[in-house]
């Protein structure tokens, strides 16, 4: 990668993204038509709509827009920010402020986060489709580089703003202000060093050439450089032999000679080295920047569980009041909020239901100041985007709330939307006695919801039967006061009793109870605090329940601020569908992003056979000997650190002191934190060498999370940036770890380098 830079700097211009992005598309007519822009009117209501130039700046990397009739240098937004572009009305916005007759000439640019999404309407479709379709190469082509060239293209956008006067060269004073910005703190004294050391031309300006050995220098990985050498041992350099010893030995990974050579092929960049079937020094960096050289285990990154099990043998990604975007008691209730979860492979969505006027039922947090979204509006957007991540099948949890009325409107929206995805009949020709396999519902939508009767009931009774009116996330409110008074009753009409096949809400008495009269379909819900003590003090029948039956849990009416509860007890335990509220970051959806990280992302987990077997008497409390009973011991090395962001944009002079925190979660022998010293100054590639030992006693549902954070001796740390991942999919040896956002987001040039290694213990 180092020998394309050169080319960069063989001219005065420090253009990258010219040489990173424009060489990838040259002549490319999207490209050139994004480049040279156009107006687009921006929709932000009936009333306000105006016309705004937009284009793609010659980084590459952000888009310009006109804020108003005068120009402004803040009205940019970068490509890294953008979830999804959306061609036609397909967004809340669009489908409310215009007409179906622009459908064609509609798109919308939808941003990660909370900020709000641009609705744009283009003066003819074909311009609309040049927008969504240029948009969408850029970004894909972003996405593709591996973290070495976002690492580059990065640190020379840095160095582009750092050129005040634009004249391609950088002055000593402007070199100072480059290293502040990309994160490190030097004093003048070496910072006069380096800038002597690269100024070769004494021309008091760096630029060409120069600015290349200062990219050498500051780039330089000495830890690289230490690791290349021991296994280099052909001449200094490393043959394919020499390789797959490194594979063999250092990464323990059970890999063939024509694995290495296949590995020299793919990533070595000098065409001699790569003839005589050597690795150099920067294709073994860029090597352990791929996936090879992640510690998330490429082989996890597919589907790769069997899908053909029973659906109560999987966890499943699940969201609790899935409408709101924010808060429980003010915010608002979208339809993206339904997109933005399917999207994440959520497979179990939450709709609550009352009545609403003109005879539409709508969806909202009920005796609340929550906005309200019609349900056909909702069940539209889940039909369009339940299957864009993710094949497998999608819950829709009903909190009933409707009048008979418009029950009767819900299932006809259910019917006529969804068609022949939504399962309205058992699989198979007679009454089966164990839920179908995701496998076997591809596809598919699962109603969950009260029924009038048993599956195997006749399905031709005309009657409404009584049924409690209680909403499951009201029942222990509701048992407290029930020797107080009665409780509601409302009618359930058979329309929508009818759709519920696989997961008829029941209500839980006591694990005797369920195993003597519940069926295999009939599924209770739990709030936290209820899910919590069971798993706690009831453990072994909590999982044998959980081998048969279906358990969601919800968070306490109390978190009013989408706050959650820590989801891994409950895995232990077995529940399948862990509801979380997805609009809310945190350690909570950071530990549910990675139980569901492998196998596809797909939004099922196969859970462990001591889990799935009756025979197990597994405890997560008291492990007792067993097949879950697996000890490693994982010695963990955080090496270094590589351009991590800035906490305060707004303050230049703001330079992270960076700490590294392991923390283990799983059962409760296996939890354990432990955390590097802070390094003062230096975000941009500091270095700890800290070791690290932890024991695993059940690694099937251990979870390892990298923590980085800004070190403040005065306050709470501020978070950097994080990675999650279950033990199971980590890879020893020398590894990368990328770094998210708090919000799940990659940040694309940042990272840090680790050695791990488990072994048995």
């Amino acid at each position: 990668m180092l020998h394309k830079t050169v080319t960069v700097f063989s001219g005065s211009s420090l253009d990258i993204c010219i040489h990173n992005s424009k060489n990838k598309y040259n002549g490319d007519p999207d490209l050139q038509f994004l480049l040279k822009g156009g107006d687009l009117l921006k929709v932000k209501s009936k009333s306000w709509r105006k016309t705004r130039l937009f284009r793609l700046n010659e980084d590459c990397k952000t888009v310009w827009q006109q804020t108003s009739k005068t120009f402004k240098s803040d009205s940019s937004f970068s490509l890294e920010d953008i979830d999804s572009v959306r061609y036609g009305r397909q967004t809340e916005g669009l489908q409310k402020y215009t007409d179906s007759s622009v459908e064609d000439r509609c798109f919308s640019i939808i941003f990660k986060g909370r900020r709000k999404n641009l609705d744009l309407i283009a003066s003819s479709k074909e311009e609309a489709k040049r927008w969504v379709s240029g948009l969408e190469k850029v970004m894909t082509g972003m996405h593709s580089l591996n973290r070495q060239q976002n690492s580059e293209h990065w640190f020379y956008n840095c160095m582009r703003k750092a050129d005040k006067n634009a004249d391609n060269k950088m002055s000593l004073k402007e070199l100072k202000h480059f290293l502040r910005q990309i994160n490190i703190e030097v004093d003048d004294s070496y910072a006069e060093m380096l800038f002597k050391k690269c100024d070769t031309s004494n021309s008091g300006t760096l630029e060409g050439s120069e600015i290349k050995h200062f990219y050498d220098l500051l780039t330089y990985r000495e830890e690289i450089d230490v690791i290349y050498g021991k296994y280099a041992s052909t001449n200094g350099q490393m043959s394919s032999g020499d390789l797959l010893y490194f594979l063999q030995n250092e990464q323990r990974e059970s890999v063939s000679l024509e694995y290495a050579k296949k590995l020299i092929e793919k990533y070595e960049v000098d065409e001699t080295a790569k003839q005589n079937k050597y690795m150099s020094k920067d294709g073994f960096l860029i090597y352990l920047n791929h996936e090879e050289g992640s510690i998330f285990n490429p082989a996890h990154k597919p589907i790769y569980q069997d899908m053909h099990q029973p659906l109560n043998h999987y966890f499943i990604s699940s969201s609790h009041n899935t409408y709101l975007m924010e808060d429980q008691l003010k915010g608002p209730s979208s339809t993206e909020a339904y997109i933005k979860a399917l999207m994440k492979s959520c497979r179990c969505v939450e709709l609550d239901c009352w009545d609403g006027a003109n005879g539409e039922p709508v969806i909202y947090h009920g005796h609340t100041l929550t906005s309200k979204v019609l349900f056909k509006d909702v069940i539209k957007a889940i039909k369009e985007y339940a299957f864009k991540t993710s094949q497998y099948p999608v819950i829709l949890s009903l909190e009933n709330h409707c009048s008979t009325e418009q029950q009767k409107i819900m299932a006809h929206h259910l019917t006529s939307i969804l068609g022949s995805a939504l399962l309205t009949q058992p699989l198979g020709h007679q009454m089966p006695n164990t839920f179908p396999g995701p496998e076997e519902l591809k596809g598919r939508f699962l109603i969950k919801g009260k029924r009038l009767n048993k599956l195997d009931a006749a399905f031709n009774n005309n009657a409404t039967e009584d049924v409690d009116s209680v909403s499951e996330e009201d029942e222990a409110a509701e048992l407290k006061e029930a020797e107080q008074k009665p409780k509601e009753k409302i009618k359930l009409a058979k329309e929508l009793s009818d759709l519920v096949i696989y997961c008829k809400s029941v209500h839980f008495s006591n694990f005797e109870h369920s195993r003597d009269n519940q069926a295999f379909y009939e599924m209770a819900s739990f709030k936290e605090s209820k899910a919590m003590n069971l798993a706690e003090n009831s453990a072994t029948a909590f999982i044998h329940h959980n081998m048969d039956k279906l358990s969601r849990i919800y968070p306490a009416g109390s978190r009013t601020d989408s706050s959650n509860y820590n989801p891994v007890p409950l895995w232990n335990a077995g529940c399948q569908i862990v509801a979380l509220n997805f609009q809310t970051p945190g350690k909570e959806m950071d530990l549910n992003q990675a139980r569901f990280l492998p196998n596809g992302k797909c939004g099922y987990i196969l859970k462990p056979e001591f889990q799935r077997d009756p025979a197990s008497q597994f405890d997560p409390a008291n492990l007792r000997v067993g097949p879950w009973l697996k000890r490693k011991t994982l010695h963990v090395m955080i090496i270094s650190a590589q351009q991590l962001p800035k906490i305060n944009e707004n303050k230049q002079k703001s330079i992270v002191d960076p700490q590294v925190k392991v923390e283990i979660y799983g059962v409760p022998d296996d939890i354990a934190s432990k955390q590097t010293h802070h390094i003062d100054n230096n975000g941009f590639n500091p270095q700890w060498n800290t070791k690290f030992q932890f024991t695993i006693h059940v690694p099937e549902l251990a979870l390892v999370r990298f923590v980085v954070e800004d070190y403040d001796a005065a306050s709470h740390n501020d978070l950097i940036g994080l990675y999650t991942l279950p033990f199971t999919s980590m890879q020893n040896g020398y590894r990368h770890v990328p770094l998210l956002t708090k919000r799940g987001n990659l940040i694309p040039s940042a990272g840090l380098f680790v050695h791990i290694m488990a072994l048995d213990a």
